[in-house]
């Protein structure tokens, strides 16, 4: 098990990526250009730094984790709860895919089959934490997201990006990442149908070892109109932002939500990673002063860090039901007055 300030870094590196990117998402990149924002803030409410699903799915992982990381399927059997109520509670902003699995969970269908057939980025928001989790123990982080990935996703490309972004995670917790080695174990278990997200990793590499700008790279993908939600493309951009940036998150956050898209989700993962190597240490203290949101703000997140490495077992609880459906249903109009606001100049 990792030290509180590695584990804590991951959930609040991403939590700050969500809240920076959540502003700006599904913008293209030459909208965002003419928006003109300051991509070192929060943007939704000027100050505020408020969490969309990115965070909650990585936190509601962090909370089975605690519960119960020696038990894989017990595992999924209590973050496949913590999801029926999360989704019960009208989250803003869910995938379909996740939506989809997280009502056939409420069905009865069990964990193992509950997952749809989708290549989306659900599986990837919770993968950085089971990576910093096992990253002293890294043969164990494959089962678990297996487990974490088909509660929701059943598409083999769904699963190697989630291991890519756990593996990673691991290796920056240790601070031993080693592009060849992580590459190699990432094919030995890729299914042939994730050939394509792994000639993507393979291009991202290249590109980092050429010095190129995550924004090239993405541009010479052909993600000119920003990175989507497709694990295939979500992957490998957040994992070049992490690379050219590894220490420093204004830089990595402000490099992949620069590129546009899907920015919340692209922004949560490379956050995550930059935690993981730098630790809540070295995060940004006014990024981190800024997250206010409820129930997960930089205290509780923090105090959740804390109990996965075996202190403050309270953090563990799930949030009240009523005030956190009360904080979702203000979230919601909140972001639909953004989307308004969206609609008018500048283009």
């Amino acid at each position: 098990m990792f030290p509180t300030d590695r584990i804590a870094g991951c959930l609040l590196g991403g939590a700050i990526g969500d809240a920076r990117g959540l502003a700006y998402e599904n913008l293209s990149r030459r909208r965002l250009e003419a928006w003109r924002p300051r991509l070192d803030g929060y943007g939704l409410l000027p100050g505020l730094g408020l969490v969309s699903d990115d965070t909650e799915h990585a936190c509601l992982t962090a909370q089975a984790l605690g519960k119960c990381a020696d038990d894989p399927v017990r595992f999924g059997q209590v973050l496949a709860w913590r999801l029926r109520w999360w989704l019960a509670a009208l989250p803003a902003g869910i995938g379909l895919a996740t939506g989809r699995a997280i009502l056939k969970l409420w069905l009865g269908f069990p964990p193992s089959r509950s997952g749809v057939r989708s290549a989306g980025n659900g599986p990837a928001m919770r993968a950085a934490i089971i990576g910093v989790r096992f990253a002293a123990t890294p043969e164990r982080i494959a089962g678990f997201v297996v487990v974490s990935t088909r509660l929701t996703h059943r598409d083999p490309r769904a699963e190697l990006g989630a291991l890519a972004i756990a593996l990673a995670a691991a290796a920056a917790a240790r601070d031993d990442f080693d592009p060849a080695r992580w590459r190699h174990e990432l094919a030995r278990r890729a299914a042939p149908a994730a050939g394509e997200l792994l000639a993507r990793l393979d291009d991202m590499l290249a590109s980092i070892a050429q010095g190129e700008t995550t924004r090239a790279f993405c541009q010479r993908m052909g993600w000119e109109k920003g990175v989507t939600g497709y694990i295939v493309h979500t992957v490998p951009a957040a994992l070049h932002a992490w690379l050219s940036k590894p220490r420093d998150l204004d830089a990595a956050l402000a490099a992949i939500i620069g590129c546009g898209g899907d920015t919340d989700s692209t922004a949560a993962i490379t956050g995550s990673l930059v935690g993981a190597t730098v630790g809540e240490t070295g995060l940004p203290v006014t990024a981190l002063k800024g997250l206010r949101d409820w129930p997960w703000n930089q205290r509780r997140i923090r105090r959740l860090a804390a109990a996965l490495d075996g202190h403050d077992h309270a953090a563990l609880r799930q949030p009240w039901f009523a005030p956190q459906l009360l904080r979702n249903l203000g979230f919601l109009a909140l972001v639909l007055w953004h989307g308004l606001r969206r609609l008018l100049p500048p283009y």
